[in-house]
């Protein structure tokens, strides 16, 4: 299979095609909001409770540290853990991962809603599962077992040893004199670490619609992604017993949503869905893992598995689907958000129109399937997607849709008032109408693409004292978006100005699979600092200019979302627009061929650039 050649589909008229771009373009028009991200809050503030640890010790505490280690990590999900692990694989002994949280596991760690599963194959998202031993038991793990699994890292790492949990970094700043960094946290810790690697997450941030009359509602009121089970009673497998006499309202339905609607219309007395916008749900079909299978597996599978799906989601050709699930039997249709080298004998025209064809018949298949599983057909319409397949993440469910067959659940299209009105003290208003509910459930995601670093809510000042965010007034600068002049031995884990993809812990692995050789390569020619040149972060800023995709006419013409900043798409990428495996590619290359005797400064073995007056 190849998307440089595209497949063959049942041929669609022009006049089809532009009759679906009017009634897409009309359902966008319908749920554009002109404040954009202004729509939302954060859970901070009078909010604060909603963002509340409810697993920590509320009596932790400790003594301040003023100790050093030689590397530290802001962040225990999976991009830290991962961090972590290929650091000690490197040689790295004193390491420390400094998270929120009271334990590893990132988004898995606060996310614990009922339903909750990975939505990539399990054998390939769940990272180091050969380094730690462990084949997941579902094709689509639960969130539990992805969390027992980010602690199982921690332990096969012994990355628990230094760990401070409950502890939340507050400014990094280098010391020219000392050549490390000051790392200084909201439990009054000082501590000194030659390397700092941020990997603090893009989706940590949990965020509320800014809906009048919020504050006022005297019901019960939580977030997803802090589920409150002595509410609902019950777990992640459900059975929220307590709610048998409640009358629930869930506001939004993406990806979570797709995943508790049907625990809480199991349980509840009533169920309310207040949606804006629907998902594309196509099929799961989750399964156990077939132990033969599991025991048949070879020292190198899952690299293979892992690299077979990034191949075929990123346009390329493989021999054999290996995940062979709904991902990879849409795959060419993601080179419309995530473009690459597929289509690359293709002319733009030929390309945009064999995508938008198969997107045509992708999407008819979805919406067929509402129809084949909701009873109600005016419920059905309401819950049909009209936008291109990518204009969101899709989703997946062998269950959703169908509880929209009981009759204790009620799904309240709020698009052409432009989501819920307002709340009072018993309900949540729309189009003039009050339902009174009991308890509302914000299931509304979480602020996407923002880490600590770039919101400037991390304040990090390098040498000379120099904000980033001076350094960065004219927009981010880094080289392969790792590492920026200015800034020694401070490494950032994310998608910026790199390439990203579908299975993000893929991309955090080779992340940080990179950032492990780079210090490897420092501790072996006893460099002061890492850090490039002002030339080489020119040099890769223009790459990411020349090779950036322009998708501002795709979101434009999307309905809004986070992928388009809620209908105001950005005007430039900041991806590498060749995609991920060849981003991968150029990376190993760069080690191989020299690239690191570029970002050496002060090697004691001669290695590296040597700066000018004006670079200090």
């Amino acid at each position: 299979m190849s998307a440089s050649t595209p497949p063959a589909e049942p041929p669609v008229s022009e006049e089809e095609l532009s009759v679906l771009r009017a009634r897409y373009r009309a359902e966008r028009d319908r749920r554009v909001r002109p404040e954009g991200n202004q729509q939302y809050q954060r859970a901070e503030g009078e909010f604060g409770y909603y963002a509340a640890d409810p697993y920590a010790d509320p009596e932790f505490t400790r003594e301040p540290l003023e100790d050093r280690v030689e590397a530290a990590i802001v962040g225990g999900g999976f991009g830290g853990l991962l961090a972590g692990a290929r650091l000690r694989q490197a040689g790295v002994e004193s390491i420390r991962v400094l998270e929120e949280g009271g334990d590893f596991g990132g988004t898995w760690y606060w996310n614990r809603y009922p339903g909750i599963h990975c939505d990539i194959e399990s054998y390939i998202y769940m990272p180091l599962l050969e380094e730690v031993g462990y084949v997941p038991q579902w094709k689509y793990a639960p969130g539990e077992e992805i969390r027992q699994h980010a602690q199982a890292i921690g332990r096969t790492f012994d990355l628990y040893r230094d760990a401070c949990f409950q502890t939340r970094v507050t400014e990094l700043r280098w010391d020219d004199a000392e050549s490390e960094w000051i790392v200084t946290t909201d439990r009054g810790d000082r501590m000194r670490a030659r390397y700092v690697v941020t990997a603090s997450g893009t989706l940590s941030q949990a965020k509320l619609p800014g809906i009048p009359g919020i504050e006022t509602f005297k019901g019960h009121t939580f977030h997803t992604s802090r589920w409150d089970y002595a509410y609902t009673g019950g777990d992640a497998d459900g059975n929220l017993h307590k709610l048998a006499d409640k009358r629930v309202a869930l506001i939004g339905t993406g990806a979570t949503a797709i995943q508790v609607v049907p625990h809480l219309g199991a349980d509840a007395a009533e169920l309310f869905v207040f949606q804006r916008t629907p998902s594309t749900v196509d099929v799961r079909a989750n399964r156990p893992t077939d132990p033969a299978w599991a025991s048949s597996l070879a020292p190198g599978w899952q690299r293979e598995r892992r690299e077979n799906f990034l191949t075929l989601v990123a346009g390329g050709a493989v021999e054999e689907d290996l995940v062979a699930d709904s991902w990879t039997s849409s795959a060419r249709l993601h080179q419309s958000l995530l473009p690459s080298d597929g289509y690359r004998d293709v002319a733009p025209e030929e390309r945009e129109r064999a995508l938008e064809v198969a997107d045509f018949h992708k999407m008819n298949e979805i919406r067929s399937r509402v129809d084949a599983l909701v009873a109600d057909p005016e419920t059905a319409e309401l819950l049909k997607p009209w936008y291109r397949y990518m204009c969101k993440r899709p989703t997946f469910s062998d269950h959703y849709l169908q509880t929209f067959n009981r009759p204790n659940v009620t799904l309240v299209d709020t698009a052409d008032t432009h989501g819920v009105e307002r709340l009072t003290e018993t309900g949540v208003v729309v189009g003039g109408r009050e339902y009174e509910v009991d308890c509302i459930i914000f299931s509304t995601g979480f602020e996407v693409g923002v880490s600590g670093i770039t919101s400037g809510r991390l304040p990090v000042h390098g040498r000379n004292g120099l904000p980033l965010g001076e350094a960065w007034r004219e927009g981010p600068r880094t080289l392969h978006g790792f590492y920026s002049h200015g800034f020694p031995n401070l490494f950032q884990l994310g998608p910026l100005q790199n390439a990203s993809s579908v299975n993000f812990v893929h991309v955090l692995d080779e992340q940080a699979s990179h950032v492990a050789e780079v210090v490897a390569a420092a501790r072996r020619s006893g460099a002061l600092r890492v850090e490039p040149s002002r030339e080489a972060e020119a040099e890769w800023l223009a790459t990411i200019r020349e090779k950036a995709a322009d998708l501002y006419k795709f979101h434009a013409e999307c309905t809004p979302g986070y992928y388009n900043n809620e209908g105001r798409p950005r005007q430039r990428s900041e991806s590498f627009g060749d995609g991920p495996v060849a981003f991968h590619a150029l990376l190993r290359q760069w080690r191989t061929w020299g690239g690191l005797d570029e970002v050496l400064v002060e090697a004691a073995d001669g290695r590296g650039w040597k700066e000018s007056a004006d670079a200090q």
